[in-house]
């Protein structure tokens, strides 16, 4: 568990290059100026930036297969919904440049501050879409990320039609995970499960995959 912010660096570290650390720098520097124009993140946590914000964004990372970062590497789309200050969207745009990001967030300011961003840490790969998500063209989204951004029944209503049966859900939801999966119907709620989050012993992180692959798909796969 990490419970310092040399840890929180350290296991960030694990996952970034020497541009990439730099560019979580400029995010962490810019932020710390922005947060006094408007809030985006809650004060009590700015001075734990590293454990509550980028370990906590940069773990989703341990959580995507091989099969998924491949396809990733190879014009694959990843989805953040209601990213607001960037967290989780703009963290792993920033360790993975040679991924397509995408970053929807629909209060103006927010939106403007996410463009700032991505000019500034030079991220090429990230595209904002300052838009409400139910007006947003639909696309097949190979990871779908959220954090903080709806109730579970109200996420899925929402995000469904970016989901294929390859799309990974990762959705961090602090303390309330188990009770936020709960919410689904069973029929939903048994293509996902609860992972530990490594920045808080009382998170939890929701994976899965909304569709599972069918019996002909499966067995080319295996074949």
């Amino acid at each position: 568990m990490i419970e310092s912010e040399q840890a929180a660096r350290d296991y960030v570290a694990g996952f970034a290059d020497e541009a990439a650390f730099e560019r979580l720098e400029t995010l962490i520097s810019r932020m710390s100026e922005e947060n006094e124009r408007q809030n985006l993140v809650a004060k009590p946590t700015v001075g734990a930036v590293w454990q509550r914000h980028l370990a906590d964004s940069a773990q989703l990372l341990a959580h995507v297969p091989r099969e998924t970062m491949d396809e990733m590497a190879n014009s694959g789309v990843w989805l953040d919904l209601g990213t607001g200050a960037g967290f989780p969207g703009l963290v792993i745009a920033a360790l993975r440049p040679d991924w397509d990001v995408r970053l929807v967030e629909s209060r103006r300011k927010r939106v403007e501050w996410l463009n700032e961003m991505c000019a500034a840490m030079a991220l090429e790969n990230c595209r904002v879409i300052g838009s409400r998500l139910e007006m947003v063209e639909t696309f097949a989204a190979s990871v779908i990320s959220a954090r903080a951004f709806a109730p579970m029944p109200r996420l899925v209503e929402l995000s469904a039609r970016f989901s294929t049966e390859g799309t990974l859900w990762l959705l961090p939801k602090g303390r309330s995970a188990a009770q936020d999966l709960n919410q689904l119907p069973e029929s939903q709620r048994k293509l996902f499960h609860v992972e530990q989050s490594c920045t808080d012993s009382e998170a939890g992180i929701i994976v899965g995959r909304l569709r599972r692959k069918g019996r002909n798909q499966e067995k080319r796969r295996k074949a």
